[in-house]
């Protein structure tokens, strides 16, 4: 007979941003345990269960005991067990390690040859003998970056354990784990439970924490509660939460029985832009802005409470005059801010170090307007208006606002930089250069924005990287790979040579601070990089082939996959990319360099019908190009299949004459270009 087991660790509270995690992760490594020692009967069906006092699991179909297990010892072959007609000492030793006479072993065979063996019955153990030390692995194995020690104890976990329940059906089992004896009991809520709950039996848990101890034990149940409630509470109000997944777990990981309240500030702190209002109440408070149906942001927010009273008015009250007092603090700051220009600040950055190899934050500033002019230069926007949003772009670094909350960088200086009378591009540029921070986020829109995002990550990228400090591994502090994605997703929105905007970054720098072969690093890891990007969302043959090309202007580069990954569609392909492989491995043999085809020299109508049907197909395939019509480019090599497989069949390339030899090697390179001028199609089913 199977029953459901209970296991409960109840702790002090958990570190909210790890809560989830550790419950699911003690959960998993129970019921992997339990599975492997054969006490579940199927499968493992378990339910994981997080809150801020405590980690537990509920696993289905567990056994008792565990059945009896036939066990195969295996032991010497049996050429090296016996040697004239007497046990030779392996084989003694072995009977003797499995306390049996050598009379009572067998004879099987292990797959290769005949072995002793000691074939047994082992009595399957109950599930008391073994569950201790299934959970202390179970432990060891939690994802904790940090362990702790309390009282005498000399156990360690991420937070004090004070209570432990194990409980299979209506049993409690006997175990220990982190000092603490098992029992059939736990506390609830701190303030709302009403004394110990004891447990009917191991599927009563989460009724009877949430009835008796006023815990909604599940953190997707207690998440998904807090999520409706909020939305309810802003339907009423005819808006809309901003908040973010992350906010949403964090208050969830806080809380065993939440309650949404509904709260607000004084109107004028909305003079105050309404980022830093928001960052202020996400990140400090744990609140829950609301907007309005023009995306404004409201003074009336949502907080979600651990305790549920009949009045209310106290908790909010409390919240409100601790969120009165940020907000004061972001006012101040912002007035104060406005007393200064962005301009007259850039002096201070000379005392902001940006890296001791590479110089300040004014210096970069100066490399920044350099390369950020050059990259407007090439996309033919005002050279003037993009050096001038370089010049502030890192002005609010120096800023109060940003000092305090970092994470507005940028934002802010959109803001400062509208105060100022600077135009509204410049402006724009200012907060959009950051962008994209993230794989998914928004690249910045306009020109002038791209320059200058741009020059911002090719400045870092060829900068970092020029003095060494090159991403390994999972190690990458200075983000270089985020820096080169997004440089890369850029370029795949603007005819740009990728290699001239690394040469530009480079020549920024002061001669010899930076590794000479910094560029040919650089382009060599953003082709790395931009492997990755495109294998998201395209075969990995197809981007090879693409990528063969070593394409420096990647505006054209979707259009190129799209119209390679149609031709390999086409019944014709693998037979062209066959031969094109066959091409690039007759053109390595080739003696001197090639050149064009001598008609004189043909000798076979086979490698005539070729010439012919290459010089036919050359005017279109360069028309399409011409279009940036690489479908096409592609589709009419399809026309010239005929003729290559009758050249490979009848021509024999590689010819004693050595003229004859090299025309027709000529020839394959002609045709391997025209087969070639959108991507490697050698490459394809690769």
């Amino acid at each position: 007979m199977t029953q459901t087991l209970l296991i409960e660790l109840r702790t002090e509270e958990l570190p909210l941003k790890a809560l989830n995690l550790l419950g699911n992760s003690l959960a998993a490594s129970v019921a992997e345990a339990l599975e492997k020692e054969q006490l579940i009967d199927g499968e493992a069906d378990f339910t994981a269960y997080a809150s801020p006092r405590r980690l537990a699991v509920q696993v289905k179909n567990v056994k008792a005991v565990q059945a009896d297990r036939r066990v195969v010892k295996k032991g010497p072959a049996v050429a090296a067990g016996m040697k004239d007609g007497a046990p030779t000492k392996a084989l003694e030793g072995f009977a003797r390690s499995c306390g049996a006479e050598i009379a009572a072993l067998s004879i099987v065979n292990d797959g290769k040859q005949d072995v002793y063996a000691y074939e047994y019955t082992q009595k399957g153990q109950p599930l008391s003998a073994l569950i201790s030390e299934i959970l202390a692995q179970a432990v060891k194995k939690l994802p904790i970056p940090k362990v702790m020690r309390w009282g005498s104890s000399t156990h360690t976990f991420v937070r004090p354990v004070h209570g432990l329940v194990v409980m299979h059906g209506a049993d409690t089992v006997a175990a220990e784990v982190l000092g603490l004896s098992s029992q059939n009991a736990t506390l609830g809520h701190r303030f709302l439970s009403d004394g110990q709950i004891v447990f009917a039996d191991a599927d009563a848990y989460a009724e009877q924490m949430r009835t008796q101890g006023k815990v909604i034990a599940s953190f997707a149940e207690r998440k998904a509660a807090i999520q409706a409630a909020l939305n309810e509470q802003a339907g009423r109000l005819n808006a809309t939460v901003a908040a973010d997944e992350a906010l949403l777990d964090e208050v969830t990981a806080l809380v065993e029985w939440p309650v949404v309240l509904e709260a607000g500030f004084e109107a004028h702190f909305l003079q105050v832009p309404q980022e830093c209002l928001i960052l202020t109440m996400q990140q400090n408070q744990k609140y829950f802005p609301l907007l309005d149906a023009d995306g404004k942001l409201m003074n009336r927010f949502l907080l979600v409470s651990n305790l549920q009273a009949a009045d209310p008015s106290h908790i909010i009250h409390g919240n409100e005059r601790v969120l009165r007092a940020r907000l004061s603090d972001a006012e101040f700051f912002y007035k104060q801010d406005q007393k200064a220009t962005l301009e007259s600040r850039l002096p201070k950055l000379e005392n902001v170090v940006y890296h001791n190899k590479i110089g300040n934050q004014a210096e970069r500033i100066s490399r920044l307007t350099s390369i950020a002019g050059s990259i407007a230069k090439a996309l033919g926007a005002d050279v003037a208006v993009a050096e001038r949003a370089a010049r502030l772009a890192k002005a609010d670094l120096v800023t109060e606002m940003v000092g305090e909350f970092p994470e507005l960088q940028g934002t802010m200086g959109k803001y400062y930089a509208r105060l100022d009378g600077e135009s509204e591009e410049i402006a724009a540029a200012i907060e959009q250069h950051y962008q994209p921070r993230f794989a998914g986020d928004a690249l910045p829109e306009g020109k002038i924005a791209t320059a200058v995002s741009l020059a911002d990550k090719l400045e870092t990228l060829v900068g970092i990287w020029g003095i060494g400090l090159v991403p390994t591994g999972d190690k990458d502090p200075y983000a270089l790979r985020r820096a080169a994605l997004g440089v890369l997703r850029m370029l795949m929105q603007y005819d740009l040579n990728a290699a001239d905007l690394i040469q530009t970054a480079f020549g920024s720098f002061p001669a010899g601070v930076l590794n000479p072969k910094t560029p040919a690093e650089v382009a060599d890891f953003m082709q790395a990089r931009l492997a990755v990007l495109l294998q998201n969302d395209y075969p990995q043959d197809v981007v090879a082939a693409v990528l063969a090309k070593a394409p420096q202007r990647l505006g054209d580069i979707e259009g190129r996959l799209n119209a390679v990954a149609a031709f390999k569609a086409l019944p014709e392909a693998a037979a062209l990319a066959a031969a094109n492989k066959r091409v690039h491995n007759l053109l390595k043999k080739a003696d001197a360099g090639l050149g064009a085809v001598n008609e004189a020299l043909l000798q076979q109508n086979e490698e005539k019908a070729l010439l012919a049907a290459a010089q036919a197909l050359a005017p279109k395939i360069e028309a399409a190009l011409a279009k940036q019509d690489f479908q096409t480019a592609l589709t009419e090599l399809a026309a010239i299949k005929p003729q290559v497989d009758t050249f490979f069949d009848g021509v024999m390339v590689m010819a004693d004459d050595a003229a004859v030899k090299q025309n027709r090697l000529n020839l394959l390179n002609q045709l391997a270009q025209q087969m070639n001028a959108v991507a490697d199609i050698a490459l394809l089913g690769e």
